[in-house]
């Protein structure tokens, strides 16, 4: 490969990954692809170990890529419900590919209470 194109290649990879990098952005653009919208309290329970914090910051990033949308309803108590948005939908190949890595290259083998990749929808049928 030469050095051009590897540097464009570093240079892709490395703005995915600035989009959708971390502990849980691919996690909650998992959930909001296959199960739809969500309130920031059914994502907080889905995603275990999150803190409210990270949270707030991590959904706060996806909506400013362009990933996930916010609506808020004007409404005591509050209400804020979080999408997938077109570009976010793109993103679905990528994350079908991450789970089925993980799955085929995981060397310790164990089953995880709540894989969010055994979904119906990813491979057709529950795995």
């Amino acid at each position: 490969m030469s050095e051009n194109k590897a540097q464009k290649a570093s240079y892709e990879i490395e703005f995915t990954l600035a989009l959708i990098g971390g502990k849980w952005k691919a996690i909650i653009l998992w959930y909001l692809i296959m199960d739809g919208t969500k309130r920031f309290g059914e994502i907080n329970a889905l995603v275990a170990g999150i803190t409210h914090k990270i949270l707030t910051t991590q959904l706060r990033e996806l909506e400013n890529h362009g990933l996930i949308s916010r609506k808020v309803y004007a409404q005591v108590p509050p209400k804020v419900e979080y999408s997938i948005t077109e570009r976010g939908l793109t993103l679905m190949p990528v994350l079908q590919v991450m789970c089925k890595w993980g799955r085929e290259n995981n060397a310790i083998q164990y089953e995880m209470d709540s894989s969010i990749c055994r979904k119906k929808e990813l491979y057709g049928k529950e795995k």
